[in-house]
């Protein structure tokens, strides 16, 4: 990992899935992802042979963002695909597993307010 892409994190005690702990980001303002547009997920996250994915259509901003959530295993991953102010955003309406929502609302506040209020 390039140190100057590097992001404040840490691996959570809960779990993604089984056996791959959820990585956060301790702040917000370092995601700067893409909110709209045709990106292209690297296979690590995404296995399908067709990655590319229009983050103008319904329902795939989302998507893309639970499983980014889901699958990092990296800091980086999360400052490379993930927007701050739009996770916030979309944060209560995001299907994610029980480990990422816990991990992330222990860290950001804000996330877990927003969860509170939907």
């Amino acid at each position: 990992m390039d140190p100057a892409r590097s992001v404040r994190a840490l691996r959570a005690p809960y779990e993604a899935r089984p056996g791959r702990r959820a990585v956060v980001v301790l702040d917000l303002g370092e995601l700067r992802g893409p909110v709209s547009g045709v990106v292209e997920l690297p296979h690590r996250l995404f296995w399908q042979p067709e990655r590319r994915v229009d983050l103008d259509s319904p329902g795939l901003l989302p998507w893309m963002y639970e499983t980014v959530l889901t699958e990092a295993v990296d800091p980086d991953e999360l400052r490379d695909w993930l927007h701050g102010p739009t996770l916030t955003a979309l944060w209560p309406d995001l299907y994610l597993p029980r480990g990422v929502r816990r991990a992330w609302e222990e860290h950001h506040a804000v996330l877990r307010a927003r969860n509170i209020a939907a």
